[in-house]
């Protein structure tokens, strides 16, 4: 296509799409250096002592995450970490001024509860898990005084040196107690900095916190760090209860990362932190949840390294940590727990109530109660409804004031069309593209999912605008018409105006805290049609100048847009890679679907705002067939690219399992492999051909044809099992593990039961772990005429109820694994208990190692051995 052999009115279109891409461009490297904090300036290791450093903070990291191995549940050197984080702890004690008074202490807890976790209840029991915890007052507080909890948790996930997760918090918060100490700041109230040793293993340090210590009633505020990933922008993803602690942030920070959409979308997400056992389960205590997000390729692996830190990230978060901690403890808000529950709610609205809130690219942060909300978010409806009566009034008696409803509603739906379009063409061409390439190949290349489905999305975005172009030229109404009455600019305006309108309200009458950005793209709006009303004037319609000031009067708003679509885009292609594998044939479209639709949303509110008038310009057939060409190019580069690097790794697990029989029997072993995207085994054993040769898969390997794990096989992992969901299954050897292990786990009854007068009967139960010593957790699954048991209150928790087989009741035991579970289970009718155990070590044999090691360096391999045993009672 040459510009030479285009109309004139298709060669200015072009000249306006290069101007407007170029723009968008411009906003996008704006929002890709905020997101990677190209805009923070970290300081050094010899930075004044009373600034928060960066490098004094990573040079934590690197300790905990090189020199340390292994901060795992069962693993020395989660001891170890502990140890290191009281040393230094000490050390800023030691530094303390006269004025103030500093406490260190190391604390033991154990305990067990029920809870949901991805949908399933489960119970919990758990014991000798450490916190490590530093108490800072001034010499005139006291123990009952209020104060403020900053709680990072130290231990890491199997197979993960934890740099982001979570070495990077302890790091932040160490750093900031020694600046509140060497900086001879006298806090107001009293600080609390809690390192707890078991948050992998569903919360269990915070919840022994939380129902064991002495200061849990104390706590007036709290600031959970937490990460999921490696840097980038630290979001604040949950804040409540109230809106007080994101009126204190939004305040306090310095640079400003908050959402409260991120509150809308949390809970659905499949995840916990820290968070839920201060705010919701086990307290009501005002607080932040502060997550570092970018860097989610080495969230949970082995690439979770101190050189995959964002600089700048560890800069930003400690400035916002110290001034959001300053304001906590200068509020008077801050109330123990018994003040709270006698506060005046009408005069605390803030303690109850929540806000809508956003951060401007962390240069400042807007802030307004829901209270306000209400007016707010409905201004926008109301204008719309009011706008025909102004036009009517304007102009009496040149169109009747149902032929402007009638306008106003085809633009609405004209835009609504649009926006639809823009969806479902990138689903559409990321279905075709899986015909000729492979799932995912823009996991590992952030740049080709936005090139191959922001075009076809635009294209989606303006063909309602060509089509009625078209219908209207072949009807052969007058342009004058067509710009006087339906489809005119003002039309077409005032529609999309009234579908972002409908969006905020119906958004905020849902209940929901975000609808702040369709807000803003509202305002933006009126704006810029002020904008280009008045440039009509000065250089008439036809002017390409004309919605040129339009587009300008809309830039803030639209360079919102795109850092807001950046995050969210961003987020997911980044967890794409462990959002799990759906069964064929779904499973094989999901992750292309997923991002596809994603993108295809964000272009919308990216792009939509700009359509109305500038799709007189940009509607032709020769841009329309430009971008389906750009499209077609970029699905065909994309079938030549790798999914996977070093950078963006494939994450599969590998489980040596061995089934025993109790006692030191060993019935048989075996290989279970799974992946946890799109792309299958059958990928995994076509790139690494030494695994496939390894396992005895070969070169005609099918999914339909292997053996299939049984879902009680993933026991030891519930219930992030439910994501390994495609799994093969591969004969191993097991001959020589008796040679490492003198005994394995073993259940066994304690004592004679005991049968009560209503019948019930009571079976006393021994867990001996054996000779393993790197256990990460113990599943038992019990099946039958189960009415209680020892843990969480004596209730088990709701039953599982499998498709096939009867229900079943899921415990989790973690801690000291040399010492022997002792609990009783209650039935209540003589029917046998069925218990299957699934023991999590993290040791693995020298095949094993071997297998691993086989894995190309694209790969993350998660791998430990579970031992599985069948007990009935």
């Amino acid at each position: 296509m040459a510009f030479w052999k285009l109309s004139s009115g298709d060669a200015t279109g072009f000249k306006f799409l290069f101007s407007i891409s170029f723009l968008y461009a411009l906003m996008a490297a704006i929002a890709y250096c905020v997101l990677h904090m190209k805009h923070i300036s970290p300081l050094p290791f010899d930075a004044p002592l009373d600034r928060f450093s960066e490098a004094r903070a990573v040079q934590h990291i690197r300790v905990l995450a090189e020199e340390i191995d292994g901060r795992q549940e069962g693993r020395p050197g989660l001891r170890e970490a502990a140890t290191y984080i009281k040393s230094q702890l000490e050390m800023v004690k030691e530094r303390a001024g006269p004025n103030l008074r500093v406490e260190v202490e190391e604390t033991q807890v154990d305990g067990s509860f029920s809870m949901m976790f991805l949908g399933h209840s489960i119970s919990l029991g758990y014991r000798n898990h450490t916190n490590i915890l530093m108490r800072i007052s001034s010499m005139h507080s006291l123990d009952t005084d209020a104060s403020v909890l900053m709680n990072a948790h130290y231990d890491s996930p199997v197979n993960s040196p934890g740099a982001g997760d979570c070495g990077s918090c302890v790091a932040s918060l160490l750093e900031v107690a020694r600046l509140v100490v060497d900086s001879g700041w006298a806090p107001p109230q009293p600080i609390i900095f809690l390192f707890n040793g078991a948050e992998e293993l569903f919360m269990l340090g915070s919840h022994g916190f939380m129902t064991q210590h002495k200061l849990k009633d104390t706590i007036g505020a709290f600031v959970n760090v937490e990460a999921s990933g490696t840097g980038g922008f630290d979001l604040v993803c949950q804040s409540g209860p109230g809106s007080w602690p994101s009126n204190i942030y939004s305040q306090a920070a310095v640079y400003p990362m908050a959402q409260s959409s991120a509150q809308d979308v949390f809970p659905v997400i499949p995840g916990d932190t820290d968070y839920r056992m201060f705010a919701e389960d086990y307290g009501d205590i005002p607080g932040l949840d502060i997550i570092f997000l970018r860097g989610g390729y080495y969230y949970h692996t082995s690439f979770d390294t101190v050189d995959r830190i964002l600089p700048g990230s560890m800069q930003a978060r400690g400035e916002n940590l110290i001034n959001v901690l300053k304001a906590f403890t200068s509020s008077s808000k801050l109330k123990v727990a018994s003040e709270r529950k006698s506060l005046d709610m009408d005069a605390n609205k803030d303690m109850v109530e929540r806000a809508v809130f956003f951060d401007y690219l962390t240069l400042f942060m807007v802030y307004y109660p829901r209270r306000v909300a209400i007016v707010l978010h409905n201004i926008p409806a109301a204008l719309f409804f009011s706008a025909p009566f102004f036009l009517y009034i304007r102009d009496p008696g040149i169109h009747p004031l149902l032929s402007i409803f009638w306008a106003f509603l085809k633009g609405v739906i004209h835009h609504t069309a649009g926006i639809l379009l823009g969806v479902i063409f990138p689903v559409l061409f990321s279905v075709i593209r899986l015909f000729f390439a492979y799932p995912m190949s823009w996991f590992a290349h952030l740049y080709l999912a936005f090139l191959m489905f922001i075009p076809c999305s635009f294209f989606g975005l303006l063909l309602p605008r060509t089509i009625s172009d078209r219908v209207s030229h072949c009807q052969g109404v007058s342009s004058k018409k067509i710009m006087k009455v339906e489809t005119s600019d003002e039309a077409r305006f005032w529609g999309a105006f009234g579908l972002y309108a409908f969006v905020t309200s119906a958004y905020f009458f849902a209940g929901l805290n975000g609808g702040f950005l369709t807000f803003v793209i509202c305002i933006s709006m009126l704006l810029g049609w002020i904008a280009f009303c008045l440039s009509v004037k000065s250089y008439g319609h036809d002017s390409v100048k004309s919605p040129m000031f339009y587009v300008i009067a809309l830039v803030p708003c639209l360079l919102y847009s795109v850092y807001f679509s950046g995050i969210l885009a961003l987020l997911l292609i980044e967890k794409t890679g462990m959002m799990g594998a759906v069964p064929p044939p779904y499973g094989f479209y999901l992750a292309d679907v997923a991002v596809a639709a994603v993108i295809g949303i964000v272009t919308g509110l990216c792009v939509g705002p700009i359509i109305p008038i500038c799709s007189r310009w940009l509607a032709k057939a020769s841009i329309l067939k430009f971008l389906l060409h750009f499209t077609v190019v970029m699905l065909a580069v994309s079938s030549q690219l790798f999914p996977y690097s070093k950078d963006a790794p494939k994450r599969v697990i590998l489980q040596h399992t061995f089934f025993s029989a109790g006692g030191n029997e060993i019935t048989g072993s075996s290989y279970d492999l799974a992946v946890i995207d799109s792309n299958s085994m059958e990928f995994v054993f076509k790139h690494a051909p030494d695994v496939a040769e390894k396992l005895h898969a070969g070169p005609s390997f099918s999914l339909g044809n292997a053996e299939v794990s049984p879902q009680e096989a993933w026991l030891a992992l519930f219930p992030i099992s439910c994501v390994v969901t495609t799994n093969g299954r591969f004969p191993a050897k097991a001959n020589k593990i008796l040679e490492r292990y003198n005994q394995l786990p073993h259940l066994k009854t304690h004592k004679p039961p005991t049968t009560f007068e209503n019948g019930t009967r009571r079976v006393h139960l021994e867990l001996s772990l054996g000779s393993l010593v790197e256990i990460w957790v113990s599943v038992l699954n019990v099946t039958g005429p189960l009415s209680g048991w020892s843990f969480a209150d004596g209730k088990p928790p709701a039953p599982e109820l499998p498709s096939v087989g009867p229900p079943s009741y899921i415990l989790r035991l973690s801690g000291n694994s040399s010492e022997k579970w002792i609990f009783w289970l209650e039935a209540n009718s003589e029917e046998e208990l069925r218990v299957d155990l699934a023991v999590l070590d993290q040791r693995l044999d020298e095949e094993t190692r071997h297998l691993k090691s086989l894995f190309p360096g694209w790969s993350d391999v998660i791998a430990y051995s579970s031992f599985l045993s069948t007990y009935s009672f």
